[in-house]
């Protein structure tokens, strides 16, 4: 470029800090160049400034809405120091830009007033002033671009001690923070037309394409209004067929359906998933129940036979039937009716599968008076690969946790017994598949394709393995014989059975009113279970496999696991412990697979 006097251009609708840093520009030798109310500003205030117009040859037009939308300007701006682009220059007798000052209409602080129209917010949408910003930006090798007041003290300085030459470290941030403005400020007007034109209110009259938007109840909490759900590019991958779902329950229903879609892929068995708050209270792929298990997951009485399916919520819903209540469902397969009708029984909020099958949607249409969450997923869709998330203001950004879980995964035996059958395949690979998908840290129990135990979000690993143990071992004492010849009187809901049995199981001592509304349930009241009767009973259990989100950091994790019937083991190695560890499973001839794969999920 030539040596020529450097020229700004400025045009800004915040003129904080103008009239000074114009002076400043002005005593440097830079020549000004300004566009409408900004020229008129620094005018007033008695520093020489050109208009826009004077480089253009045209008036500014449309209401000021056309002013720098011109060769002349963007030449000057886009213009690289090579010889084809100076000479381009000469022939079109424009002249470079060196710097560009520019900060963009109002429109978030627009659409926030209660009384805003869709006219006043089309008004508030910047045109040149982003094209100006990204044009400079684009060309910061060369271009400073100044978008912020809050910089024009730094960059005056850096300009005088530079003798013109901020250098590129300083054009490079300032280019970073006028692309980081142009991309708030387009999500923000998309944001308000996603609003206005991409809802499913709008969809139904056919006034847009596909549904990119859908309003939620609430956010976490009732007071946490406005919510939504969208998607920017394409269609969401749901469809709303009954019900509203809130911000929990499409993290519950993406979450468990991403599991449940997964466990399917890996072992061609349909799969289904329970789960409240982020986490999943039980998961079971399709295999057949056992008359005694018909009798434990409740659903001995059902007329209809039950699909492999319809068997995998059983399972799944029965693993901690008092954290599944009011759960989330997540189906790998199309809803058939069998499995609709043991949907239909428990208090349950919402279910996420790829279909429905006619009987199976009248079912669940009927469910809390036509207010139950039925959500349609679109099997073939699939996430980007990486996903973004906000705490607290910060934005953080990760590859999408895309491991895949198989068999081969259990391969590297550390243990001197390495038999693992072809079940315990099965249940190892439920049992990490679900650590996938639950907040950390986490230990998983398996057994029969189901999740038996679960511990969740503990920060200590050992009460991790406890948590799940420990439901573990009351799922096992819910198939004692005397559990399931409970008398029970006729009328009791299934929910209060369940609560009943959690307590009977549990063998806390009740007192006062809680222990007459317990006894008032039965004919007859039972006698509790014995502890030669619970350690008998806990003995016969054996066979289970265990999972680890992460390294097992002692072996007392090894020993509590052995406690619920756990015979195979799979977690990441790492631990100084590790030793250990493996000696503890030795010495109960337990089968221990070294992973190498952390699985946290937050």
């Amino acid at each position: 470029m030539s040596e020529s006097q450097p020229i700004a251009l400025l045009s800004v609708y915040d003129k904080a800090g103008l009239i000074d840093f114009a002076k400043g520009l002005q005593a440097a030798g830079v020549r000004l160049l300004g566009s409408g109310g900004t020229a008129k500003k620094i005018r007033d205030a008695g520093i020489p400034i050109e208009d826009v117009s004077d480089i253009t040859k045209a008036p500014e037009m449309l209401g000021g809405r056309v002013k720098t939308l011109h060769p002349a300007v963007h030449g000057g701006i886009l213009a690289r120091s090579i010889p084809s682009d100076e000479q381009d220059l000469r022939i079109q007798s424009i002249a470079p830009i060196s710097v560009v000052v520019c900060n963009l209409y109002p429109f978030t602080s627009t659409i926030s007033k209660p009384d805003c129209t869709l006219a006043d917010a089309v008004e508030e949408i910047d045109i040149g002033g982003v094209t100006l910003l990204r044009a400079a930006a684009k060309n910061h090798e060369r271009v400073s671009v100044l978008s912020d007041p809050a910089d024009y003290t730094e960059f005056l300085q850096s300009w005088q001690s530079g003798n013109g030459d901020v250098g590129r470290a300083i054009r490079s941030k300032l280019a970073l923070k006028a692309f980081e403005m142009t991309s708030k400020y387009d999500e923000a007007i998309s944001g308000y037309f996603r609003e206005q034109y991409a809802s499913a209110e709008l969809d139904k009259e056919k006034l847009a394409g596909p549904v990119q938007r859908i309003a939620l109840r609430y956010g976490a909490n009732p007071h946490q209004k406005p919510a939504q759900a969208f998607v920017t590019e394409g269609e969401l991958p749901f469809k709303v067929l009954c019900g509203s779902p809130g911000y929990i329950n499409l993290l519950d229903a993406l979450n468990s359906y991403a599991l449940v879609k997964e466990l399917q892929e890996v072992l061609n068995l349909p799969a289904a998933a329970s789960f409240k708050h982020v986490s999943p209270a039980g998961v079971a792929v399709g295999l057949e129940l056992d008359e005694t298990e018909k009798k434990v997951y409740g659903v001995d009485d059902l007329k209809e036979p039950l699909t492999p399916l319809a068997s995998a919520y059983a399972r799944a819903r029965g693993a901690d039937r008092m954290s599944s209540f009011g759960d989330f469902i997540g189906l790998s397969a199309p809803c058939d009716l069998a499995t609709a009708k043991i949907v239909s029984r428990e208090v349950s909020d919402g279910i996420i599968a790829p279909g429905y099958s006619k009987e199976a949607l009248d079912v669940l249409s009927k469910k809390k008076g036509g207010k139950y969450c039925v959500l349609q997923i679109d099997p073939n869709y699939t996430p980007g690969g990486i996903e973004t998330r906000q705490v607290f203001g910060i934005h953080m950004q990760q590859k999408r946790n895309d491991c895949k879980i198989d068999a081969k995964l259990f391969e590297n035996v550390v243990t001197k017994n390495k038999d693992i059958p072809s079940a315990a395949f099965t249940d190892l690979i439920v049992a990490t598949l679900a650590l996938k998908y639950t907040q950390s840290n986490s230990v998983a129990y398996a057994l029969h394709g189901s999740i038996i135990g679960l511990g969740a979000g503990q920060q200590s690993r050992i009460h991790c393995t406890r948590l799940a143990g420990s439901k573990a071992d009351n799922w096992w004492l819910r198939h004692h014989p005397r559990v399931l010849s409970l008398p029970f009187k006729k009328g009791v809901k299934r929910a209060e059975k369940a609560n009943a049995i959690d307590l009977f199981v549990g063998g806390e001592p009740l007192e006062g009113g809680e222990k007459a509304q317990w006894e008032g349930q039965f004919d007859t009241v039972p006698a509790p279970l014995t502890a030669q009767e619970r350690s008998e009973w806990a003995g016969k259990l054996d066979g289970v496999s265990c999972s680890s989100d992460a390294f097992f950091p002692f072996p007392d994790n090894v020993h509590r696991a052995r406690k619920s019937g756990v015979r195979y083991l799979a977690a990441a190695s790492g631990s100084v412990m590790d030793d250990e560890c493996i000696k503890a499973a030795d010495e109960h001839e337990m089968v221990f697979a070294h992973t190498s794969l952390r699985l946290f999920h937050h």
